[in-house]
């Protein structure tokens, strides 16, 4: 196991890009599934759960050549249905909870799929009865085995419905669309996730010869279609990493440019730093965050304490509270940090106590940060990383405290971000990998 070294108290400066979308790389890594023509994706972020879910494919089959750092080749011509009753399969999908974004593909295109109950973050319970639900509708039939913890789906050939889906599930609706543009018929999805990540993976669907209408909306009508081919397909920035530099900026920054962010695609995320007195320039599609020796939390028209909460696109994305919450911490004023989707997510605020934050957690959904206005500096401390957002707010914590600090368990933090620690250092900062 490796931990990060973090002295903290170093100013950064200076231009860094952001990497591609993890969660688009999911969806669209798994789309190649689809066809057995080659597709050739760009961008693809070099990060744990990406490079583990390469790998799977691979090993069920799929040709994947890598022609850059960040530019691949798929052909899923051949695949080994067989493997995938296997143990080694079942092992590792339940590792990878990218892993379920295989199903929809493998039962359009082939009519059958055994896929292992997912693993991933520990925030909480992430249901997949919104992807069963999908599938059900589409006349799979699916049956879940105590013995080996799998769930195995066969359909002849999916026919298409509609349906209303219980809750905008971004990777449900990924799923379900992918497994919709193989179907016999027309499907329509109401209340689709429609994050920008959803709009990608359907162009690149269109793109190969599938027909989905309805695109950025939450009511998506598809066609289906008897073969998708090849395509060509550029994963947009990750936005969650554009939000944790911007938080990076305004905790120790001194003068940061985030360079090619997809502006139109970051939705209210800066709004919503701009809300803890953040100051955000737009030049082009960089980001500019001036060195801020104060920044003031605002407060509603009517004088209430300030809330940040999270919520389906267009709202605030869950995987930047955490960020936010920590930026909150030497804000001046005090804000509700309200984590709806996830229970149990905020349960990292107890290592920002002991650095010295004022939080209160008022239970597992709510916590009230009052900032310190940098008259107070956090304390270095040693943590454990228990999700990859979770993570990357204790290394911003981390990188603005008094003296040296710890941070075990960073595969968490590799499951979501490229080199950090050579990118956050070619800005000033002082981090060390180290192996326990």
């Amino acid at each position: 196991m490796e931990s990060f070294i973090i002295e903290g108290g170093h100013p950064l400066s200076g231009t860094i890009t952001p990497q591609g979308a993890k969660n688009e790389a999911l969806e669209v890594i798994c789309a190649t599934l689809l066809t057995d023509e080659e597709v050739s994706i760009d961008n693809v972020p070099d990060i744990l759960d990406v490079n583990n879910l390469i790998l799977l494919l691979k090993d069920i089959g799929v040709r994947v050549e890598r022609n850059s750092k960040n530019n691949y080749t798929f052909c899923a011509k051949e695949i080994n249905l067989d493997y995938l009753n296997s143990e080694e399969f079942v092992r590792k999908c339940a590792s990878l909870r990218g892993s379920v974004l295989m199903i929809g593909p493998l039962l359009a295109r082939f009519g059958k799929a055994v896929v292992a109950k997912p693993g991933g973050d520990k925030i909480g319970r992430r249901r997949l009865d919104t992807h069963f639900l999908g599938f059900k509708n589409l006349g799979a039939k699916f049956v879940h085995s105590e013995n080996n913890n799998t769930f195995e789906i066969k359909a002849k050939r999916l026919k298409g419905t509609n349906m209303l889906l219980d809750e905008a599930s971004v990777t449900g609706t990924a799923n379900i669309i992918m497994a919709a543009v193989l179907a016999k018929g027309h499907t329509t999805i109401y209340n689709a996730a429609c994050e920008p990540y959803i709009q990608q993976l359907c162009r690149m669907l269109n793109n190969m010869g599938a027909k989905i209408s309805g695109i950025a909306s939450n009511l998506l009508t598809i066609e289906g279609v008897d073969k998708l081919h090849g395509t060509s397909h550029k994963i947009l920035p990750d936005m969650i990493e554009v939000g944790s530099f911007i938080g990076m900026a305004a905790m120790v920054g001194n003068g940061m440019r985030i360079k090619n962010v997809s502006v139109e695609n970051l939705g209210i995320i800066p709004e919503a730093f701009r809300r803890l007195g953040v100051k955000i320039l737009i030049e082009g599609d960089d980001l500019y965050i001036p060195h801020m020796p104060h920044y003031q939390v605002d407060s509603f028209i009517d004088g209430s304490i300030m809330t940040l909460a999270d919520a389906p696109w267009p709202g605030l994305t869950p995987d930047l509270l955490s960020v936010l919450l920590v930026v909150a911490t030497q804000a001046r004023g005090s804000v509700l940090i309200h984590q709806k989707m996830f229970e149990s997510r905020l349960f990292f605020v107890d290592k920002l106590i002991d650095m010295g934050a004022q939080i209160i957690l008022c239970d597992p959904h709510r916590a009230v940060v009052v900032g310190h206005d940098h008259k107070v500096r956090l304390r270095a401390g040693r943590m454990t990383s228990p999700d990859i957002r979770a993570g990357i707010a204790l290394l911003i914590a981390a990188l603005s405290a008094n003296g040296t600090s710890r941070i075990d368990n960073i595969a968490q933090i590799d499951r979501g971000y490229e080199d950090i620690e050579g990118r956050l250092n070619a800005l000033g900062a002082n981090i060390k990998r180290v192996n326990n």
